[in-house]
């Protein structure tokens, strides 16, 4: 028998405003700050807990940034400090302040062990030239050469240019931790898929959920594969966390992600996350008939032109589905001279 799902539906169709807040439930208030890319915002969110806030992901760490957040802190927060940070996952859009408010501010850093380490390792390495086995993962897509030369003799991003320092120490949170936030508690649950060891919260009084970028709606989290683990199945870590929370989902959670607008009707939202990437394997899975390198995949997984800051996204997110194919034995993969992968259906 086929399930039925519900209406994904935004109780709040007007985002906050730069600077300001929403409280979107008793004590937790919704902060928009800005992004320089396609993806403009990232949605951060402030728990009273007390005689202090606890925040939810922090942005980029940039001069505005800092200015945006001190704005905050006297405006929309009322004064009252903020005495913990929680990071959800480790891209630097959630948690480039994290290091400015422990250091600044004295807060209390807590994270999935993971998560922080990642952020730690990446802050600290910072690169002038590109490494040469970034290089070649690069070309191993069959990127353009234009864009492929382009893209070297420019200077490679790092992290730390919109991530702060990393001051040691951080409290650990795993599966299932309780966490208490001011009159309510939040059991922990980990993703995978998007980031490694990607923290959401689910509210044990209310039926609330603290999200990240493990459940978005209206777009699909980024699933890619990155050199640093270039035969990695990032896809199945993250299908397998989309069916083990869509146990826990009820049509009437309201869910505050990273990036658009809160929403209810988590369980058909779940449930679209998951048949997205099944429908884009079974179409890969065809088109590679004919053998094909990653970046031929653009067109038919995502159906729209890929440029621009899009480009690195997708090309990730590619070899995340072609991966997944290969590790179950549905496709080969072979380099050609030019230390390309051509990969093509059994």
């Amino acid at each position: 028998m086929k399930k039925t799902f519900g209406i994904i539906r935004f109780p709040h169709e007007t985002a906050p405003e730069e600077g300001q807040a929403i409280e979107v439930a008793k004590g937790i208030l919704w902060i928009r700050l800005p992004l320089p890319m396609a993806l403009d915002h990232v949605n951060v969110y402030a728990l009273d807990d007390g005689d202090g806030w606890l925040i939810v992901d922090t942005g980029y760490h940039s001069k505005r940034g800092v200015k945006l957040w001190n704005d905050l802190l006297k405006g929309p927060l009322g004064g009252k400090p903020v005495k913990k940070v929680l990071m959800t996952h480790h891209h630097p859009d959630h948690i480039g302040n994290v290091g400015w408010f422990q250091q600044e501010h004295c807060t209390e850093t807590i994270s999935t062990r993971t998560a922080w380490l990642y952020s730690r390792m990446m802050v600290l390495d910072q690169q002038k030239e590109w490494p040469p086995e970034l290089a070649a993962f690069y070309k191993s897509t069959g990127m353009d050469d234009g864009l492929y030369q382009e893209r070297l003799n420019n200077r490679p991003f790092n992290y730390a240019d919109i991530v702060h320092h990393m001051p040691l120490g951080f409290t650990r949170i795993t599966q299932d931790d309780v966490i208490t936030i001011g009159d309510r508690t939040w059991t922990v649950h980990i993703g995978n898929g998007h980031a490694p060891a990607h923290a959401t919260l689910w509210c044990n009084e209310e039926p609330l959920v603290i999200a990240g970028d493990q459940i978005l709606p209206g777009i699909s989290s980024n699933v890619g594969v990155y050199a640093t683990e270039p035969d990695a199945d990032p896809l199945e870590e993250w299908l397998e966390s989309c069916e083990r929370l869509s146990k826990l989902a009820t049509e009437d959670h309201l869910v505050f992600p990273g990036h658009k607008l809160p929403f209810t009707g988590l369980p058909a939202r779940l449930h679209q996350l998951i048949e997205n990437h099944h429908s884009g394997l079974r179409r890969l899975l065809e088109f590679v008939e004919t053998p094909k390198t990653a970046v031929d995949c653009f067109p038919m997984l995502f159906k729209r032109k890929i440029e621009g800051g899009n480009y690195g996204l997708a090309m990730v997110e590619a070899i995340a589905h072609l991966n997944h194919l290969y590790l179950a034995g549905k496709v080969t993969k072979t380099a050609n001279d030019d230390g390309i992968w051509i990969w093509q259906s059994k």
